[in-house]
This record gives C-alpha cells, structure tokens and sequence, in this order.
C-alpha cells in the first residue's frame, strides 16, 4: 500500500469512529435520562472500572493496555459530560 491509500483508510476509520462516538454518545444521554428519572447520580465508578477492565483484556494491541484505558477515561468522560448537561438542562 501506498502512503495516500493508507491515509485513505485510516479517514475511512476516522469517519467510522466519529459515527461510533457519537452513536455512543446517543446511547449515553439515555442513560442519563434514565438515571434522572431513578435519582441515581450520574458518575458510576464501578460501570466505568469494568468498562475499562473488559476493554483491556480484549485488547489484542499494538495499543497497550494502558493506552486503551486512556482512550476509554476519555469516552466515558465526555458521556458523563453529557449526561451531567442533559440533567441540569432538563429542570
């Protein structure tokens, strides 16, 4: 593969993965509406403990264990985000 087609896919990933990201996102600010709904607060450490333990045990790399977390603390931070936001902006 040239330079340019491997550029060409890894767009085509990145396209893919914003759809992903936002289609989590989505899926997130249910939650949120859920959890307003039950009173439950929106940051739960253990869901986000095992989120990251099951991504780092079906990691297959090149990307290290510890990267992968990093990449997923992201994720989940910005989807609490969101439902921090879909909370307070919803009274």
């Amino acid at each position: 593969m040239t330079i340019d087609e491997i550029r060409e896919e890894i767009d085509r990933l990145d396209s893919e993965l914003l759809r992903i990201f936002n289609e989590r996102a989505s899926l997130a600010l249910k939650i949120g509406e859920i959890k307003k709904g039950l009173d439950l607060p929106v940051y739960d450490p253990a869901r986000e403990k095992r989120i990251f333990t099951r991504m780092s045990a079906e990691n297959t790399g090149p990307l290290d264990d510890q990267a992968i977390v990093r990449l997923f603390e992201r994720v989940v931070d910005e989807s609490r985000r969101l439902e921090r936001i879909k909370t307070v902006g919803d009274h």
